[in-house]
């Protein structure tokens, strides 16, 4: 059975039923991954999903009404992970200058499987971040999504990280426009990575944690 040992918070507008609720529940998310992962988000649809995990697609629509609504539901909770690696990683590191380095670290770099959460496999959720998450944000009802809060998942991140900068620097004027700008810069730079590898100077993914860690802590400390 495919349940959690560790439960993420994510906001309930984002489905109908939570999938973390069931094992039913579990399979939507892991398997809709793993097709999205392979097909690519255009083509993925609650039908080939109802085939792959062998239960009827109406069984899919009692947790999410679209699959634009599945896709905000793993962008968020690909994020709320994201801020629980943060958290691991800088609990207990009393420096400011640390705890940025260890952030920076944590969203520019390449993710792998946490056994922490059995049912989804965080590698593939990872590449589909980097090649479809721009599709949760560009549509003509992200205004009223925003209300809704259902991008809060991105914005405690950024929040979290631009604290820390301000922490370090607080007369510096644009600690959020700089984070979105690593956060944003990093997805880009390992999509190019694969599709466009003359685009990017390295392939070594401590290279580009390195570029972003050597670019923030300047800026902020000139």
């Amino acid at each position: 059975m495919y349940y959690s040992k560790i439960k993420l918070q994510i906001i309930d507008k984002l489905y109908l039923k939570n999938p973390d609720s069931s094992e039913l529940g579990n399979n939507v998310v892991k398997y809709g991954i793993e097709l999205i992962n392979e097909l690519g988000f255009e083509k993925f649809t609650f039908k080939k999903l109802s085939a792959k995990i062998a239960s009827p697609e109406s069984s899919i629509y009692r947790y999410f009404k679209n699959k634009h609504q599945f896709l905000l539901y793993l962008v968020n909770w690909y994020w709320s992970w994201l801020d629980y690696k943060i958290t691991i990683k800088i609990t207990n590191i009393t420096s400011n200058k640390e705890q940025l380095k260890r952030a920076i670290q944590v969203v520019s770099s390449p993710l792998w499987e946490d056994k922490s959460f059995s049912y989804v496999n965080e590698k593939l959720l990872n590449n589909i971040i980097i090649e479809e998450s721009v599709k949760a944000f560009h549509t003509k009802e992200i205004d009223t999504e925003n209300e809704k809060g259902l991008f809060d998942s991105y914005k405690i991140i950024i929040n979290r990280l631009a604290e820390i900068i301000l922490r370090i620097n607080s007369n510096y004027r644009f600690p959020h426009t700089l984070i979105t700008t690593v956060i944003e810069g990093s997805l880009q730079q390992q999509y190019y990575k694969k599709h466009l590898p003359t685009l990017v100077d390295s392939n070594d993914s401590k290279n580009l944690t390195n570029f972003y860690t050597d670019l923030v802590l300047k800026t902020i400390l000139c």
